[in-house]
């Protein structure tokens, strides 16, 4: 086990389990994550390794037992009659039969209707009454001559959900990591590897939580196929349900006015739209309406009376286009319905997920560490919603008076999720709060910006918050920072506004000509994409006899494959006719120090045939304290992650882009400076001419 997972099992006994383990036992079954968890809680949450392949044994047990295949639901009926009792494990679902007046449950596996359901089991899980509850359930066979009689008779019923959890306990536990162990140990929880993922994506992620916790919480993600989007909605917890898009009515989701009957809203934390995209898709007027009414005042209307309720909504959806193209040719809400493209529904919405920076899932992706048992947290962000972390911040930052008073409660309901996330037992220091309120203000910003492009009658907002001196600190999208001339495009034209021009003049790469060059700082954003070698450092690298490259990380493959592609970039920008000596300063790999000497042996012999002359030298990891590039005419470019600036890519597919071309990776948060040595660079422009 890894030190955190050493220290997850110290603190949490008994409430995680290893995340490969659900890959293990799931086989055909089709059933939620959390229903597996649940049972990999029961005989698996230890460290012990003997207890786990037990404990995994008698899971598979249970559900080749009790699980209901569709396929196999008449040899399950044929047990039950032959046997009298059998337990199974199936989604249940109740309704009313007012001919009869009794409960009526379905069994969506087995295939059996009609079986009485007592009063009290309905008024203890009443989610039982509308789309149906995974249970474990026991069931009888009686036949009777009565011809109205069902021979099925429910003998025990228990919804697989946690039926208790100590609070306490949970923010006693939270006070003994720290906040990147702690959001590394809830990326685990939900089933990814959190090494392969930077802040700013771990914090994307945790967005997905906030409905969860968050009363009437409205989210929207949309981006590319293959992301995840819907997967945390319809895995994750027995609080939340996932829809299509395309299947919800008025009747479903709020209310059936002839039977009064409550829809979604009323039973479910959480009620996701799954595949919202669409322009083709129809939706009814009415059900926007209500819609709109709902997200804005959390109440919808039966008749004459007003009803209130607190599922978060959420709507994630498929976009087909690139964010430059949708920003230069429409709007990051293109993709939606007609109807749902509607400036007054939007702006209900109270945080945009950019789902383009969440990288498409792979194998490799997934955890096999230790995260809490779905359920347990599931109960713990459910239990959350009773409490209001909106106002922490207030004592540090007070938002900018710009700011509508709509526009401030989506930040706020997007930053008390956040702290309820990341800091349920308070403890967050100034530089946490206010990471934190940027984001929240970002993720506002993003769907602020796009309704000006939409409705004019939006007006131009400053998103910037104050801190106790009252200094106003402005916050920006990524697409505002990657893509200005097309964010900020006026309403009515493909034009750059004034604001744009002005951004693109100062754009952050410098132009690949030498006489522009400058001494000069660039900060870039993580997830930040169209950065490459090539624009970033080949302008200052051209010209060049002598370059020294000091970073004392060039020793896993992934290194030395950032060094390969820095000498690719000297290559291009060096005369055919001229040879250029590259020397790296790094330090030597404890356990790997073979294969490390062996991958610069293969570049020395490859270079030379380019007109490179590759050395290195090895230095105490202690000795190097700065990474740096410094070449001989008067340049020296100080990177403080060195050459190490792009996250995780697939380096084994060839047919991905991200591999192929650098400008499509997304970029670590990093910091560059060049700095010049006027001297050097007026003796070498002099030798040139």
């Amino acid at each position: 086990m890894t030190p955190l997972d050493q220290k997850i099992n110290t603190h949490f006994p008994g409430l995680v389990v290893r995340k490969d383990l659900v890959r293990t036992v799931k086989g055909n079954a089709i059933v939620p994550s959390y229903v597996l968890e649940y049972l990999l809680g029961q005989y698996c949450a230890t460290s012990d390794e003997a207890t786990i392949q037990t404990g995994i044994e008698t899971v598979k047990e249970i559900l080749r037992k009790h699980y209901v295949h569709r396929n196999e639901a008449g040899l399950v009926r044929s047990n039950i009659k032959e046997k009298g009792r059998y337990k199974v494990i199936d989604k249940i679902s109740v309704a009313l039969n007012e001919k009869a007046d009794v409960y009526e449950a379905e069994f969506s596996n087995l295939g059996i209707k009609r079986v009485l359901v007592d009063s009290g089991t309905v008024k203890t899980h009443p989610k039982l009454l509308v789309s149906g509850v995974w249970c474990i359930a026991d069931i009888e066979y009686e036949f009777s001559e009565e011809k109205s009689a069902s021979p099925w008779i429910l003998s025990t019923l228990k919804p697989i959900q946690l039926s208790h959890f100590d609070f306490e306990n949970y923010l006693e536990a939270r006070k003994q990591m720290t906040k990147e162990e702690w959001i590394d140990l809830l990326i685990q929880s939900m089933g990814f590897n959190p090494e392969l993922f930077g802040k700013r994506s771990k914090l994307i992620m945790l967005i997905r939580l906030i409905p969860f916790c968050e009363r009437n919480y409205n989210l929207i993600e949309l981006g590319p196929k293959g992301t995840g989007k819907s997967h945390l909605y319809s895995e994750f917890s027995p609080h939340g349900i996932l829809i299509s898009g395309g299947e919800v009515t008025v009747p479903k989701l709020f209310v059936n006015n002839s039977t009064g009957k409550i829809g979604l809203v009323g039973y479910w934390d959480v009620v996701a739209f799954d595949e919202f995209a669409g322009k083709q898709k129809r939706a009814d007027n009415a059900l926007v309406d209500i819609m709109k009414n709902y997200m804005a005042n959390k109440s919808f209307s039966r008749g004459i009376e007003t009803l209130g309720a607190e599922a978060s909504m959420v709507f994630v959806g498929n976009t087909k286009h690139t964010v430059p193209y949708m920003l230069k040719h429409a709007d990051l809400f293109d993709e939606l319905p007609e109807k749902f493209y509607d400036s007054a529904f939007l702006d209900r919405i109270h945080f945009y997920i950019p789902g383009w920076e969440v990288d498409i899932i792979r194998g490799e992706m997934f955890s096999n560490g230790y995260g809490f048992v779905v359920d347990y947290l599931a109960e713990i962000l459910r239990s959350l919603r009773n409490h209001d972390y909106s106002d922490r911040y207030k004592g540090l930052f007070s938002l900018s008076s710009d700011i509508s008073t709509r526009d401030r409660d989506g930040i706020n309901k997007t930053f008390s999720g956040l702290m309820k996330i990341v800091f349920p037992h308070g403890g967050a220091s100034r530089e946490d709060i206010e990471e934190l309120l940027r984001f929240a203000i970002e993720g506002r910003k993003r769907v602020k910006d796009q309704l000006m492009r939409i409705d004019s009658t939006y007006g131009n907002v400053s998103f910037a918050y104050l801190d106790a001196s009252q200094l106003a600190k402005s916050v920006t999208t990524l697409e505002e920072e990657e893509y200005p001339n097309y964010y900020n495009k006026t309403v009515d034209s493909n034009q750059p506004s004034e604001v744009g021009i002005q951004k693109e003049a100062t754009e952050t790469l410098p132009p690949a000509t030498d006489q522009s060059l400058k001494a000069q700082h660039l900060t870039f954003q993580e997830n930040q994409k169209g950065i490459s070698f090539d624009t970033l450092l080949g302008p200052y690298l051209k010209g060049a006899t002598k370059i020294t490259i000091t970073d004392p990380y060039i020793r896993l493959f992934y290194q030395v494959r950032n060094l390969m592609e820095f000498l690719e970039t000297v290559v291009k920008h060096k005369a055919q006719d001229e040879e250029v000596a590259v020397h790296l300063v790094t330090a030597k790999d404890e356990f790997k120090g073979e294969q490390q000497k062996e991958y610069f042996e293969r570049i020395k012999e490859s270079s030379s045939a380019v007109g490179l002359d590759f050395t290195w030298e090895f230095e105490e990891p202690g000795a190097i304290h700065a990474r740096h590039i410094v070449t001989d005419h008067g340049w020296k470019i100080s990177l403080d992650r060195g050459l190490d600036i792009f996250q995780h890519y697939e380096m084994n597919d060839a047919f991905t882009f991200a591999n192929r071309l650098q400008k499509y990776r997304p970029c670590k948060a990093f910091e560059v400076t060049f700095i010049s040595d006027g001297l050097k660079q007026g003796y070498f422009l002099r030798h040139q001419q």
